[in-house]
């Protein structure tokens, strides 16, 4: 099973990666493994976890 999650406007880099990292690991407790992620021109990401083992 596939879970898409969006990371809403993050304009800095730094703060992007913060974000990104605080949800992948929040996922990664419920069982989710990151799978592949984008970042769309207006500064936001997309984020695909699938289901796996959890932590």
């Amino acid at each position: 099973m596939y879970k898409t999650v969006v990371i809403e406007y993050s304009p800095k880099t730094e703060e992007m990666a913060k974000k990104v990292e605080e949800k992948t690991n929040d996922m990664a407790k419920e069982g989710y493994l990151l799978v592949t992620m984008s970042i769309t021109g207006s500064a936001k990401a997309i984020l695909v976890f699938k289901e796996g083992e959890k932590e």
